[in-house]
């Protein structure tokens, strides 16, 4: 009966090494994807860590796929480490001339499509004055109408005749006891 090997052998171990220090290069790359778009368009900072977030999801995803396919689905602390050391020198070698020139890119293009953004936002500033304007001359008609809340010195929430509050009732009573008399006396002058 011939059992399975269950362990790895020295240069299984170096070669898993080897594949998660590359892994880690294109982790890198996978990175500063990200890294564009926040150049692209600026983010606060909620984005900002809703994007790392889902990149270390990705990255988790990645590292289960690559011990089940790789190392028979055993997870070694190796693996992490060569995907740091390869991301690390990803990122301090060809990550920072990547980044540069993307910059260097996008600051051109943010140059060329200067003047266009400069018109739109001339544009939008004086289509909201006339809307602004607009906006008060179709509100005018609408106050002479009375339309809006009325102002009346009589209703429940003007009323401050003490800073206690009263029951709503009571005030209730009160009005409509003064309506009343306002009543006759009305038709007592006709």
């Amino acid at each position: 009966m011939n059992v399975p090997e269950t362990f790895f052998t020295i240069q299984e171990e170096l070669f898993l090494f080897l594949f998660s220090c590359v892994a880690g290069v294109f982790i890198g790359v996978f990175y500063d994807i990200f890294r564009t778009l926040r150049i692209m368009i600026p983010h606060n900072s909620f984005f900002v860590v809703a994007e790392d977030v889902v990149f270390l999801s990705c990255y988790t995803i990645f590292l289960i796929s690559f011990a089940s396919v790789q190392a028979r689905g055993e997870l070694r602390f190796y693996f992490i480490i060569g995907n740091a050391i390869g991301f690390t020198l990803y990122f301090f070698t060809i990550g920072i001339f990547v980044i540069r020139t993307f910059r260097k890119f996008f600051g051109f293009i943010g140059a060329l499509f200067a003047p266009i953004k400069a018109i739109y936002l001339t544009i939008c500033k004086k289509a909201r004055c006339k809307f602004v304007e607009n906006s008060k001359l179709f509100t005018k008609p609408i106050k002479k109408c009375n339309l809006l809340l009325q102002n009346d010195k009589h209703l429940l929430y003007n009323i401050r005749e003490s800073k206690k509050r009263k029951n709503v009732n009571i005030v209730a009573r009160q009005n409509k006891s003064k309506e009343e008399k306002k009543g006759k006396a009305r038709k007592t002058e006709r």
